[in-house]
């Protein structure tokens, strides 16, 4: 038995050939064709030496060839290998050369980056290019020649469930990392493989697909496929012979406009970034998005006054949010409830293998207030590709298990629930106080004049640093300084509240919807403050 996301895909074509798979910019494929045109590609990369263990490169937008370029890699037991479309020229060399490109499938719109980078890219031997409209020349093989030219045959070996699936994460700092995982391990962890409400194993690798048989929902990941948010929200759909649409990149009132015309059920996003942009669309364009049943956050901050918003918007829904990272994999969830404390942060229920280390790896006993780094065992990534000090940075063993332990921290709650406090990384240390700043953004972004925000830490000669802010507004918005001050106040305790302000047109994050800090960190040393 083979726990191998090309197999667990093949089973669900088996299961619902005729159901659409994959919904983008206005074109479909159905189960039957998305597998047809992977086996294509992946018998053309073969017959240029591409095979078992080799990476390749998929550096695309939004697109139904994104998938099945990364399903044409499992298939030949190949690793597809992320790019993300935002790289300038230098990242993209890096990234080129550390993740060991041999092959890339990329949009022909990227064609004169890919041609600056190609030249120190020595291993990389064949390029298969997805024409588009925008007339970039470019040096490669059309990507459906390729395909025409090659069999539709699904004729490959026996894969395993040790086969490698690999994660490039940018983080909030430094070069992109390869986050290495067996393709069993990341289907329990991110998957579908542990049910995340119960923790309950997937039996075995046809399961998913079988119940599929019966009827599966329509989802939406609102996030980019080159970040693992929107991998897995696709994956785990496929796997259950689900349709999956998506828009090539976010556009908040696309996205809408998708949802009324293919009736999507689940809308899966990436915290405020997102949530924030996608409720204003909804209100000002007057969709009838009747058809949702559930709104899902991952992967970043959804403060509770945006997750109040659409409550309100759509009381019926299940809204959920979900934290874990490419490194951790799932880690725990909560059902976001009515009138929830709109200072507190994402609040869930732990998966059964995560729990909280002290500062000396120690386990912290689950008692209310008790404070630690988040940490998961079980199903967990190999490490870093090429990078064994940070490998053993995060991925760390306590009495004989290993744990990866990717820096966020938590508070243990009275209920038995955990509260996300943030990345240790940019905890702001005032006076000796910690501060996360993700709790002060949540309810900075509660006052109703803040539309985003980034908090940070900026040098302070009597605290060490101090708390500092850099805010977008609403469109239109003069914001009130005071006001905002006094809001705070009355959330957090005093010493977390922003001592200095920027406002900026627009707060800087990444294509994840992450936050972008080092953005900040610049910003608010090239900027006079407001206050």
């Amino acid at each position: 038995m083979a726990y191998n996301i090309a197999d667990l895909l093949e089973h669900a074509v088996d299961a619902v050939p005729d159901r659409p798979a994959v919904v983008c910019a206005g074109r479909q494929v159905t189960y039957a064709e998305l597998d047809r045109r992977a086996n294509r590609l992946a018998h053309h990369l073969a017959a240029q030496g591409v095979g078992k263990g080799d990476h390749i490169g998929v550096y695309s937008r939004n697109s139904i060839e994104m998938i099945e370029a990364m399903y044409a890699a499992y298939k030949l037991r190949a690793i597809a290998i992320n790019v993300n479309y935002r790289y300038v020229r230098g990242e993209l060399r890096y990234l080129f050369t550390n993740a060991d490109l041999v092959a890339l499938v990329h949009e022909q719109r990227y064609a004169d980056k890919v041609a600056d980078v190609r030249p120190d890219a020595p291993k990389l031997k064949h390029v298969v290019v997805v024409e588009d409209d925008s007339g970039t020349p470019f040096d490669g093989v059309p990507y459906e020649t390729a395909l025409a030219e090659s069999s539709d045959e699904r004729d490959f070996g026996e894969r395993s469930s040790d086969d490698i699936y690999m994660l490039y994460t940018g983080g909030t700092t430094g070069y992109p990392k390869g986050v290495v995982w067996r393709h069993e391990d990341v289907w329990r962890a991110l998957g579908g493989g542990i049910d995340f409400v119960t923790g309950e194993y997937v039996p075995d690798e046809w399961t998913l697909a079988e119940n599929g048989k019966q009827g599966a929902l329509v989802r939406l990941p609102a996030a980019p496929l080159i970040h693992g948010a929107a991998q897995w929200a696709a994956f785990g759909a496929l796997f259950g012979g689900g349709t999956v649409v998506f828009v090539p990149q976010f556009d908040a009132d696309e996205i809408w406009r998708n949802v009324v015309e293919h009736k999507v059920q689940v809308l899966t996003i990436v915290g405020d970034a997102m949530a924030r942009p996608l409720i204003e669309a909804y209100h000002r364009g007057g969709y009838d998005a009747s058809s949702l049943v559930a709104v899902s956050s991952h992967a970043a901050l959804f403060s509770q006054s945006v997750k109040q918003e659409y409550l309100k918007a759509f009381p019926n829904i299940v809204l959920t949010d979900a934290i874990g990272s490419s490194e951790s994999g799932f880690t725990g969830i909560g059902m976001v409830a009515k009138d929830a404390d709109h200072s507190a942060g994402p609040r869930v229920n732990f998966g059964k293998d995560a729990v909280l280390l002290d500062d000396e790896n120690r386990v912290v006993p689950k008692e209310p207030g008790a404070t630690g780094r988040i940490a998961r065992r079980g199903h967990v990534p190999l490490g870093y590709y090429k990078d064994p000090v940070k490998s053993e940075q995060i991925f760390v063993d306590i009495d004989g298990a290993r744990y990866v332990v990717p820096g966020d921290y938590a508070r243990y709650e009275e209920d038995g629930t955990v509260t996300l406090l943030g990345r240790g990384s940019q905890c702001v240390n005032t006076g000796g106080e910690k501060v996360f700043p993700e709790e002060v953004e949540g309810a900075l972004k509660s006052h109703p004049d803040v539309f985003d925000a980034l908090v940070i830490g900026v040098p302070d000669e009597r605290l060490g640093q101090r708390v500092a802010a850099i805010i977008e507004t609403r469109q239109g918005e003069k914001p009130d300084l005071d006001s905002i001050e006094a809001h705070v106040r009355g959330e957090l305790a005093g010493y977390k509240v922003p001592r200095t302000i920027w406002l900026a047109d627009r707060v800087g994050r990444l294509p994840s919807g992450k936050p972008d800090y080092p953005w900040a960190q610049r910003y608010a040393a090239e900027h006079p403050p407001a206050k």
